[in-house]
């Protein structure tokens, strides 16, 4: 069950996840949390910025980075609306995040819980905590509410 601060920062991630939904993008939201406090938001802007790697939570981490003036986000914890990618999680493994929350599962490309268990891995050197399910329905609706838009607006301009 989710801590009343789980949701009230998966909340803050859904915030980040309308924006980029506002704007075109697919919209995943992500905040890292120091000492209940917000120190980097971030959401997709790969469209906008045309760059592969601007995900929801590259932007949150790199602002959380410069914050903290650190590439180490050690005793931090990352709300993010969908599970991470792949590259996603080498990010948190490599900036020392202690703790993932995430809202729901991609089974297509997660790789925290559904393709791969990558955060949790022993043969690392760095593991993650990893809880999800926060607000997964929230998580989970923004994103079908995206793809059926953009499926209707595709069926349009044909």
């Amino acid at each position: 069950m989710a801590s009343q601060t789980d949701i009230q920062f998966m909340r803050a991630a859904l915030t980040e996840a309308q924006k980029a939904f506002l704007i075109g993008e697919v919209p995943i939201g992500a905040v890292v949390v120091k000492d209940n406090r917000i120190i980097g938001r971030g959401h997709n802007l790969r469209e906008h910025l045309n760059d592969g790697v601007a995900h929801a939570e590259i932007m949150a981490i790199e602002e959380a980075c410069a914050y903290l003036q650190s590439w180490r986000l050690i005793d931090c914890d990352l709300y993010v609306t969908i599970e991470p990618c792949l590259m996603c999680s080498g990010a948190i493994i490599n900036s020392r995040i202690n703790h993932v929350i995430f809202g729901s599962r991609d089974e297509k490309a997660g790789a925290v819980r559904s393709l791969y268990q990558v955060l949790e891995d022993s043969r690392l050197n760095h593991q993650v905590t990893v809880s999800e399910g926060t607000l997964a329905d929230q998580c989970s609706q923004i994103m079908k509410d995206f793809f059926k838009a953009a499926r209707k607006k595709k069926r349009k301009s044909h």
